[in-house]
């Protein structure tokens, strides 16, 4: 690779979980004097559409479970990597908060085999912006001491032993990227011993326009929403808070179908990616 000795550093940076209007104002500065832009799929359109340099390379390399299309790390880090030798200034932007549940190990290591300086922005997650939607304080007083970040994208990756732990905790469970797993997860904390009047909430595509909350308590799951197909992304709040959002919901849902907000990943070559 050619280095450009004036290499500038690589932003990454968060486009929080949807509503275009949360991203923070250093996000803003930099996207609207970026030359290349590396975007994930959970970004909204309006963001790049609206706040970002006209002139900059927009490079959608999403990823999507159980979906083709999906941009392989590695070819990430090769684009991070080229455009920055290269003296572009390049901006990272992953869906909710930059280091939550991503790949941001993956695209350090590969800047730093080469020298190549980054900054890092932080972003609203998904589990703040859900919440926040939803009207659920995911640490209320007396509800909840604690919150914890979890994810059961896979059936095996969470162990007996510790499933009898999170059932019996009085933390606010908050599951991302486990949409297809959620009837798995609800017999789970019921089989390791949750109490009944614990209450749940399923929330697609948070903080769009497009939000819906399912909720209720957590042994009526199966007969009220088991077998459903959510919309992706889908986050999972779990805990006596998940049952606030009935008294304190404020966002108006949309009576809609299962539309889309964020547009899925489409199948392209790794050339296609890149051009």
């Amino acid at each position: 690779m050619n280095q450009n000795k004036q290499v500038q550093k690589v932003i990454f940076t968060g486009a929080g979980p949807g509503d275009p209007e949360l991203i923070t104002l250093k996000t803003l500065r930099h996207l609207r004097d970026a030359d290349v832009i590396i975007t994930d799929r959970l970004v909204s359109e309006v963001i790049l559409e609206t706040y970002a340099n006209p002139g900059a390379l927009i490079l959608h390399a999403g990823k999507q479970r159980r979906k083709e299309g999906s941009t392989p790390q590695h070819i990430i880090n090769e684009l991070l990597v080229e455009y920055a030798l290269q003296g572009k200034k390049v901006i990272r932007l992953k869906g909710g908060d930059v280091s939550v549940f991503s790949n941001l190990l993956d695209e350090l290591q590969a800047l730093n085999k080469y020298g190549i300086p980054y900054e890092i922005i932080p972003g609203i997650t998904a589990a703040c912006g859900a919440a926040a939607y939803a009207g659920i304080p995911l640490t209320a007083r007396n509800y909840a001491q604690a919150v914890r970040f979890l994810t059961l994208h896979k059936n095996n990756t969470i162990q007996a032993a510790y499933w009898k732990e999170l059932a019996r905790t009085e933390d606010t469970l908050v599951f991302y990227m486990s949409g297809d797993t959620t009837d798995e997860l609800v017999k789970q904390l019921l089989d390791h011993g949750i109490p009944t009047d614990t209450a749940i909430a399923v929330i697609e595509q948070a903080t769009t326009p497009l939000q819906k909350v399912f909720s209720c308590l957590i042994h009526e799951y199966s007969a009220l929403f088991g077998n459903r197909n959510y919309v992706s992304p889908t986050l999972i709040i779990v805990g006596k808070v998940a049952a606030l959002h009935e008294e304190f919901k404020w966002k108006k849902e949309v009576e809609t179908g299962d539309e889309l907000y964020f547009k899925p990943v489409t199948k392209n070559k790794e050339e296609e990616v890149r051009a």
